[in-house]
């Protein structure tokens, strides 16, 4: 009896449940090992693909200004709201400094849900990228990273002109000041319309697109509506775009943008930096409101001989009165209903710089407001007879500026 072998005793719960435990622990530890491997791996993954930029076709052609995602992040402190310069329709506007050059920067930040999408971003980048003049706003690269499409440009420190016009923190700009600006952007659209290869039409020339340097020199910048076509080519029909007030009649009816759309903007732009009033205002007359047009209002003083009255009395200091009158003229002229009636930008520098006679509007014009002109335009109006060549028929505006400082 003495050699048999003891029975087992039956193991108590206790000692089950360390057995298993430990078997699972080691399992476990491995599982929670491979989980988090797998969760850092996907991490980095994730943060790789958040600055994993998106190519285009259209780069193999004009690709020379990629920025990466992450510089432009860091450059505006992760688009932060207190380097905010403005926001609009477009998407938003970020003042930044490059981190490996220190340079000052403008980044616009663009959404596809936006009014200003892919097409309108390929036409800036394609457009300004490969722009070279004084007066416009050089751009320093681009980058889209997903559903968001950046620009970024040289930082315009002074804002724009509609900043300096209406009380936009901006101090008033003097009349020299505003007649170098003219100067400036008429130079940029020259350079625009017939001294680059191809025919560049801005379609969106407006006071808040115009932006000043650290010298106060005019920049034409905001290239996302521009079309470009070559030299002797067809006019496309295209979707109204621009803004109330300075577009051309003649692009509202036909949807053909051309040089002598730009030349109306800036006609209207013009009268806007000699008056200080936007070219479209709602206006209170009594309880009822109406419409302001500034062409037709400057129009008007010519033709009572009160231009002195339309002058912006914010001008700083004293003006010129033969510049002031010069570019009112320059201005109705270029905000003429009839495209044919407007000069070429060559023209408008000529006339600026006092290098050519000014032609005048007619007696016949007189009679009919600029918005009646518009009005005769739909109906075959000849446009020949709204110009002469003697100013002895036509009343001088440099006669009715005798109100200068």
């Amino acid at each position: 009896m003495a050699s048999l072998p003891k029975l087992p005793r039956h193991a108590s719960p206790k000692s089950k449940f360390k057995a298993a435990l430990s078997i699972a622990l080691p399992v476990v530890a491995g599982v929670v090992a491979l989980a988090t491997v797998a969760g850092c791996a996907l991490l980095i993954v994730r943060r790789r693909y958040r600055y994993v930029e998106l190519g285009e076709d259209w780069e193999i052609e004009f690709g020379a200004h990629r920025l990466s995602y992450k510089e432009l992040s860091r450059a505006t402190g992760g688009f932060k709201n207190k380097n905010l310069l403005g926001s609009g329709g477009f998407g938003a506007v970020f003042k930044g400094v490059l981190p490996t050059s220190g340079t000052e920067v403008a980044v616009k930040r663009v959404t596809h849900g936006s009014r200003q999408g892919m097409k309108e971003f390929v036409a800036e980048v394609a457009t300004i990228g490969r722009l070279r003049h004084r007066n416009l706003v050089q751009l320093l690269g681009y980058c889209r990273l997903k559903d968001e499409l950046l620009l970024a440009y040289d930082y315009m420190p002074n804002g724009s002109v509609e900043s300096h016009l209406y009380g936009g923190g901006k101090p008033a700009l003097s009349w020299a000041q505003r007649f170098r600006i003219i100067k400036g952007v008429a130079s940029g659209l020259l350079y625009l319309h017939e001294e680059w290869e191809q025919v560049v039409v801005h379609r969106d020339v407006k006071a808040s697109n115009i932006l000043l340097d650290g010298e106060m020199n005019a920049r034409l910048g905001d290239f996302g509506l521009a079309r470009l076509h070559d030299r002797g080519a067809e006019l496309h029909t295209t979707v109204v775009a621009g803004t109330f007030g300075y577009i051309a009649p003649e692009l509202a009816l036909t949807g053909r943008a051309s040089p002598l759309t730009d030349v109306f903007a800036f006609g209207a732009f013009l009268l806007e930096v000699a008056t200080g009033r936007r070219p479209v205002e709602e206006a209170m007359d009594g309880s009822s409101s109406r419409r302001f047009m500034l062409v037709d209002w400057v129009f008007e003083h010519w033709r009572n001989e009160s231009l002195a009255e339309v002058v912006d009395p914010r001008i700083q200091g004293g003006y010129d009165v033969g510049e002031l009158s010069l570019a009112l003229r320059v201005g109705l002229l270029c905000s003429h209903p009839l495209a044919s009636v407007r000069p070429g930008m060559r023209q408008v520098m000529q006339y600026l710089a006092g290098d050519a006679p000014l032609p005048e509007l007619a007696p016949t014009t007189h009679h009919m407001g600029m918005s009646m002109l518009s009005l005769l335009q739909n109906q075959g109006f000849d446009s020949s007879i709204v110009m002469v060549s003697s100013s002895s028929s036509s009343v001088s505006l440099d006669t009715c500026l005798s109100g200068g400082r």
